[in-house]
């Protein structure tokens, strides 16, 4: 499968060259022109708009009437890396999303006093990623469970909308055993999630993780593929996929970036194992999208300005 997606990306960089100029460049005007045809419209509702503060931070300020959940969960992120992407991907993440989680983690092999990764003691690679979120999830539990009321897993080379994140996790109990994300619906009875679409366990999704996951016959220490392992282990613990689309049916977590998901440039195993058939376009896509994967270093910031930067009057 990784040959095979090593394939994929190659395939997909040349037709994102030629369309991704166009594509972002027409999100301003594509704004302007819903702001202009619906500023007056009590029924539909902009979400977020952004500005930047003198010290050039980015803020948000609440358009309308509409106003963030005074629930809002809290949300801890930890990010999976490694020794070698800390500068070249574990960075990009670290000044631009990964600064609006709650508390944000990164998780190595070695660690970084100076970067601020924490090194787990386990085999760097990717056949050794599920010991990585192992570990990674009973030291969050034994450091941070009080603390915060969900915990997301996310690769480096993903991109979370955090305050999305929490829109939607704000109507979710934590104290159920549930977990959010892509759903695969193959495997596992009931599925699992994507992991490198972001994964997000509720408080007592990560207890029974923690404290039960260490058993070998429940669940897999290492080895195998990672969203795999962990979706097998949590569901031998009684922790259930949650539905993990918007109200309309429409994707949040997204495992490629969004010009695939908007023109379908899709490998064949997704489209064998996509729970929700491998559909495409805008009309697939959540307003209130989560998360998009394999996302290079410099989009993540190109994000970031169309996301809390660009004014839409």
């Amino acid at each position: 499968m990784r040959a095979r997606q090593r394939r994929w990306r190659h395939e997909t960089e040349v037709l994102s060259f030629i369309i991704k100029v166009g594509l972002y460049c027409s999100l301003v005007v594509t704004g302007y022109l819903i702001g202009a045809v619906f500023q007056n419209d009590p029924n539909v509702s902009i979400y977020n708009k952004i500005d930047v503060s003198a010290n050039g931070d980015w803020i948000q300020i609440n358009k309308g009437d509409e106003e963030k959940p005074s629930n809002s969960p809290s949300v801890l992120c930890w990010i999976a890396t490694a020794p070698q992407f800390l500068q070249n991907r574990a960075s990009h993440v670290k000044s631009t999303w990964g600064k609006r989680c709650d508390k944000t983690l990164y998780f190595s092999s070695v660690t970084n006093t100076t970067f601020g990764a924490v090194g787990l003691n386990v085999t760097e690679g990717r056949e050794h990623l599920t010991a990585k979120s192992q570990e990674a999830f009973r030291h969050i539990y034994n450091n941070y469970f009080n603390d915060y009321d969900w915990f997301l897993k996310a690769d480096d080379n993903t991109y979370v909308i955090v305050e999305n994140l929490k829109y939607f996790l704000s109507g979710k109990d934590k104290n159920e055993p549930i977990y959010f994300g892509h759903h695969f619906q193959s495997i596992i009875e009931g599925g699992y999630t994507s992991g490198g679409a972001g994964y997000v366990l509720s408080k007592e999704a990560l207890r029974r993780l923690a404290e039960k996951g260490d058993d070998k016959i429940l669940c897999r220490q290492d080895g195998g593929a990672e969203d795999v392992e962990i979706g097998t282990c949590l569901h031998n613990l009684g922790v259930t996929v949650g539905y993990s689309h918007d109200e309309s049916g429409r994707s949040l977590f997204h495992c490629f970036d969004p010009i695939s998901h908007l023109v379908g440039r899709y490998p064949e195993w997704y489209k064998k194992f996509d729970a929700a058939g491998a559909q495409k376009g805008k009309a697939y896509m959540g307003n209130d999208a989560i998360s998009f994967h394999y996302v290079k270093p410099m989009d993540m910031y190109l994000f970031d300005y169309f996301l809390y930067h660009v004014k839409v009057h």
